[in-house]
């Protein structure tokens, strides 16, 4: 048998296969780096993105708080990177002692010289002189400071649009930026979590300007007018607002089912109406019967049993700017719109005849465009008139017949009477709940037609509430009506907030998006899942408030006034919370507690 010598220092096969097994082919750095990367003089290409950044080299003589928050919000993925580099405050006394030696003595050569003064120099001066007492007191300090940003886009040729976006912002506020080129490499590993200052290309400022910078703001909605609608949760301060300090007051309310949208409008209707606001109320539950009876408003039953009625054919009053033309024009328009909703649509025949017909009924009433305004309102024809006038016209024998349910049939009680509903509280409701579903898109329309003549009359501040504007939204006429008036409610100081939980049937609408644009406020409150990206699109919210409306509490939302927005958390008094709840168990405990009252009331009295 041989025996062989082994080296000792030779590892065997087995250590060796071991540790080739051990070794790491692959680490972090591999997974996480791109493919490729192609460093240009202008930009630098990470495998699918293009990245170029730039840096702040001048600034204005003041800088006002926020005017970066435009450049944070910016609808574009970017870096952004502040480096601070303090300065010995004695190394800066020393450079403006120099300074204000220079500026000094150049004023007094003026002087001597009998020039006239230059502005510059005596800005220059002062300026200079009250940074060297801030400097001295210790109030400011001084640092070099470097604002570097960083762009990516999926697309070389997108890169030259972002960079006029980013210079027309910041060139505004007389902010000058200029691309690193040759040192793009540089500049994007400074815009990276590294702290390395590579660019090193700096301005010197202090410590007043610098705090000017803070990118994120905290959004305080409270102004000295207007009324209460909840608690800022970004900062817990107070979210006062008038809705009527914007271009216009409509609102949209969006939330699922208990989620407090109601309450919230009533909170607000109720806090309106302590500062003179009126306001009128579509209500397709009766949920704000009770509001009414509280501060003595008006609350009419709309259903076809109901002692309430509003006569279709109602004209509202000529304004000082309008023609009886005009008018007249508008009010058939719109009847034939609704005409074509009581009927189930009507083909282009029926509707031309439709309007000479609701033409002829106000002319056989003496309502033309030659005849005194004042007088119309003594003449208003019927329902009933508009079929004698069909029954006279060729073709309109299927029109007539189908419109016999509404003048003679069950539906006449409500559609085919005389108007006796009084506007002159400060709080007036419509309650259509009783009213069947079929016909509660009509009675929607009707009630919206007649509050629009009303408020036409009189130049007052008032808010209209539509609640569950989706059944508008079905029918394109009574959409765009209800577009109509939001769109033209400003002129007459009007306010319309439209509340719904079915998001997708008032977006499918082709007025659901434009009544959102004509509207500057609006209330995001609890969402369902199924709805949530739509509402995100719509309102291009970021994914953080996207899940926060999915998670929010009840009685909480984004609140949107204008261009800005902030977090918000409806708050209501104990007397407010007992005239406005909607909650069955605390509206059982308010009724027996009001009965109990009652009670004993009786038997003191019997005492």
């Amino acid at each position: 048998m041989a025996l062989f010598n082994k080296n000792k220092n030779e590892p065997s096969k087995d250590k060796k296969e071991k540790k080739l097994f051990e070794t790491e082919l692959t680490d972090f750095r591999d997974i996480v780096a791109p493919p490729s990367i192609e460093v240009a003089q202008n930009y630098v290409h990470l495998e699918e993105k293009y990245s170029k950044t730039y840096f702040v080299f001048s600034y204005p003589r003041y800088l006002t708080m926020g005017w970066l928050a435009p450049i944070i919000n910016m609808d574009i993925p970017f870096d952004l990177s502040f480096y601070f580099h303090p300065i010995p405050t004695e190394q800066i006394l020393k450079q403006l002692k120099k300074s204000v030696t220079e500026v000094q003595s150049e004023i007094i050569e003026r002087q001597e010289k009998g020039l006239v003064r230059d502005p510059a120099l005596e800005t220059a001066f002062q300026d200079l002189e009250d940074l060297r007492d801030s400097l001295q007191t210790a109030q400011e300090k001084m640092f070099k400071f470097g604002l570097y940003i960083t762009i990516y886009v999926d697309d070389k040729k997108d890169i030259e649009f972002v960079e006029t976006t980013l210079r027309s912002m910041l060139e505004s506020r007389l902010i000058y930026i200029k691309p690193s080129l040759f040192q793009q490499k540089e500049g994007l590993l400074s815009c990276f979590p590294y702290c390395n200052d590579l660019l090193q290309i700096h301005n010197t400022l202090n410590t007043s300007p610098l705090s000017s910078l803070f990118p994120f703001i905290s959004f305080d909605l409270s102004d000295n007018e207007g009324i209460l609608y909840g608690i800022n949760k970004h900062n817990s301060s107070l979210v006062l607002f008038d809705r009527f300090s914007l271009e216009n007051a409509n609102m949209v309310i969006f939330a699922k089912a208990g989620a407090g949208k109601s309450y919230a409008v009533k909170l607000e209707i109720l806090r309106s109406l302590m500062i003179g606001t009126e306001c009128i109320i579509i209500d397709p539950e009766n949920e704000y019967q009770s509001l009414a009876e509280s501060v003595g408003g008006s609350f009419f039953k709309i259903s076809l049993s109901s002692d309430s009625h509003i006569n279709p054919f109602d004209l509202p009053e000529v304004g000082e700017d309008e023609t009886p033309e005009d008018v007249l024009r508008s009010n058939v328009i719109n009847l034939v719109g609704l005409m074509r909703i009581m009927l189930n649509g009507m083909t282009p025949e029926e509707d031309a005849i439709m309007d000479q017909a609701i033409t002829a009924t106000y002319a056989a009433k003496d309502i033309t465009v030659d005849s005194d305004p004042k007088k119309w309102k003594n003449n208003v024809p019927l329902l009933s008139d508009l079929e004698s006038v069909l029954e006279t016209m060729e073709n309109a024998e299927f029109l007539t017949e189908r419109l016999r349910k509404f003048t003679q049939g069950s539906y006449s009680s409500f559609f085919n009477a005389p108007s006796n509903v009084n506007m002159d509280k400060e709080l007036v409701v419509f309650g259509i709940r009783d009213m069947e579903d079929e016909l509660r898109p009509i009675a929607m329309f009707i009630v919206m037609r007649y509050i629009w003549n009303t408020l036409r009359a009189s130049l007052k501040k008032r808010i209209l509430v539509v609640d569950e504007a989706w059944w508008m939204m079905k029918d394109p006429d009574s959409a765009s009506f209800l577009y109509g008036i939001c769109k033209r409610g400003r002129k007459y100081w009007l306010g319309v907030s439209t509340i719904t939980q079915d998001v997708s049937d008032f977006m499918n609408s082709e007025y659901g998006k434009p009544i959102i644009t004509n509207s500057s406020l609006q209330l995001l409150m609890k969402q369902s899942p199924a709805t949530i990206d739509l509402v995100q699109e719509v309102f291009n919210l970021t994914d953080q408030e996207k899940y926060l409306l999915l998670e929010t509490p009840v009685g909480e939302g984004i609140f949107f006034a204008g261009q800005k927005h902030v977090a918000i958390a409806i708050r209501a008094s104990y007397t407010e919370n007992q005239i406005i709840t909607t909650n069955p168990e605390e509206i059982t405990k308010i009724r027996e507690a009001k009965a109990r009252m009652e009670a004993e009331e009786q038997t003191s009295g019997l005492i």
